[in-house]
């Protein structure tokens, strides 16, 4: 059956707070990339060509290189293992990889190997020529021996594996047959983003990451529809042992077709400025998802919010955990009920997501015990001031702390979601002091909230949100609602 509804966006924020536990073991073809930008303001009295006046340029890592890259500015860690050039561009990848602080130990430079670069050279943002420098090598039989020798190395160390093909020679003639057999072995799942038309060299692995037009290329034939993506997949996980294809489809999104099952996400519509390593930051994003328990659907939603993110950057652009959570956040639209319940670090992360949104963010808090209408007011003043409103909630054992063993009358459970089902309220986040302090100082909002019975000195955090260029705003309450006086109300009917 082909289901096209989204997973809820709670295991997809459980599973990117858990980025930076994982670590991926990434091989591959590493490529130089060079971006050179100027202005055309004449032909050239030499041949008929515009002449380009350069205004800078910059180096990036493309190739396994950009999957290394956006493994490590979600937060997670690296082990990449390849073969590249002993000469400037391989020591300019070396370089790099260094200042990520990831250790190269696996890489080996060879003075008989070519590391591969791609130079583009743009005017006024439009990319008008690409010069390619590379030589398509296997592996010799040392360069090979060695890259197997630091593959079983680092296996243990790593969650899952990455095999980033670019068709540069590191993976052909067997090499990543080897190497998924050797995972296969291990127990380690291993993703591949393959190139080429003959899948059966990557027989076996867990799954594959092709665009639609490799997975067209793949079964021969072009595919566009739903069932048409289904089939080629499903041709291919017969054919070669795969346990699921994932298919990027440009502005349709993403299809997660397995033997039995298939899912489709859609992407979220955006601005395209520049496509190259779209493919690099989805399988790196996936990676991480699994390794941090998420199924393969709730990886892939994670995956196609990424890449809807980088497809809007320039070059070959990485990723940030606050991006990839403001995307997640866009695509599954306002947060509802229990989706709406996030622990502090989940919360931080949403917060300064929707920091990057340009959203202005409050705070505010209490025990809400017995919701009425002065709580249902409070919150909706403190909405007014704010694009989206975070509540601090006292927990059960600092509510009987501040209001006696009697309280709470209501657990933090369902305290929370109540609270949560407001449309005032965006988030809701459990703590465990006696005071929201620490909260707020991880949150750092713009606007801190309170009722009018409070003056700021007394508002515990107003110092910290204004040190911070925020500000606090304390707003009237209904008169005559309280918890404890409803208490007393109930009491009071009760001895009667």
């Amino acid at each position: 059956m082909i289901k096209h509804n989204p997973p809820s966006p709670e295991p997809l924020h459980r599973a990117i707070a858990r980025f930076g536990q994982a670590t991926v073991l990434v091989v591959g073809d590493f490529i130089l990339d060079r971006f050179v930008n100027g202005v055309i303001e004449r032909i050239s009295p030499e041949a008929p060509i515009p002449v380009l006046h350069g205004r800078g340029e910059m180096s990036a890592m493309g190739g396994a290189g950009n999957v290394v890259c956006n493994i490590v500015s979600l937060g997670a860690r690296a082990i990449p293992v390849s073969a590249i050039g002993a000469d400037h561009a391989g020591d300019n990848l070396m370089r790099m990889l260094g200042e990520l602080g990831v250790d190269t130990a696996g890489l080996s430079q060879d003075r008989g190997r070519m590391t591969s670069s791609k130079s583009r050279f743009s005017a006024l943002n439009q990319q008008v020529l690409r010069f390619d420098e590379e030589e398509i090598k296997p592996l010799g039989a040392t360069e090979r021996a060695a890259l197997i020798g630091h593959f079983r190395d680092a296996l243990g160390r790593a969650d899952i594996v990455i095999l980033s093909d670019y068709g540069k020679g590191i993976l052909l003639d067997g090499v990543a047959a080897e190497l998924i057999a050797i995972c296969r072995e291990a127990g380690k799942p291993v993703l591949v983003d393959p190139k080429g038309r003959d899948y059966g060299r990557y027989a076996g692995a867990t799954a594959i990451t092709p665009n639609r037009k490799e997975l067209g290329e793949a079964v021969g034939r072009a595919v566009f529809s739903d069932d048409e993506i289904v089939a080629a997949a499903r041709a291919l996980i017969a054919a070669h042992g795969f346990e699921f294809v994932v298919a990027t489809r440009s502005e349709k999104g993403m299809s997660v077709v397995g033997a039995d099952d298939a899912r489709h996400i859609a992407t979220q519509a955006r601005e395209v400025f520049d496509v190259s390593g779209a493919g690099d930051t989805v399988i790196a994003s996936f990676a991480l998802a699994l390794a941090a328990g998420a199924d393969r659907v709730a990886a892939a939603s994670i995956a196609n919010a990424a890449g809807g993110v980088v497809v809007g950057k320039r070059g070959t652009a990485r990723l940030t955990v606050e991006e990839l959570t403001g995307a997640l956040f866009r695509s599954h639209g306002p947060t509802v009920h229990k989706d709406a319940i996030l622990d502090a670090t989940a919360a931080a992360r949403m917060v300064a997501a929707w920091k990057e949104e340009g959203l202005s963010v409050g705070f505010t808090n209490g025990c809400f015990d017995i919701l009425h209408a002065g709580h249902v007011s409070l919150l909706h003043a403190a909405r007014s001031q704010c694009d989206r409103l975070v509540l601090g909630l006292n927990s059960d054992s600092s509510v009987r702390r501040l209001k006696g063993p009697s309280r709470p009358v209501n657990d933090q459970h369902d305290r929370a979601c109540v609270l949560a089902a407001l449309a005032s309220v965006d988030a809701v986040v459990v703590f465990e002091e006696d005071t929201p302090l620490a909260l707020i100082e991880a949150l750092l909002p713009d606007i801190l909230v309170k009722g009018a019975d409070y003056t700021i000195d007394t508002v515990v955090g107003a110092d910290v949100v204004q040190k911070a260029g925020g500000r606090v705003v304390l707003v009237d309450l209904v008169a005559g609602k309280s918890t404890t006086g409803t208490i007393g109300k109930l009491r009071a009917t009760g001895s009667n």
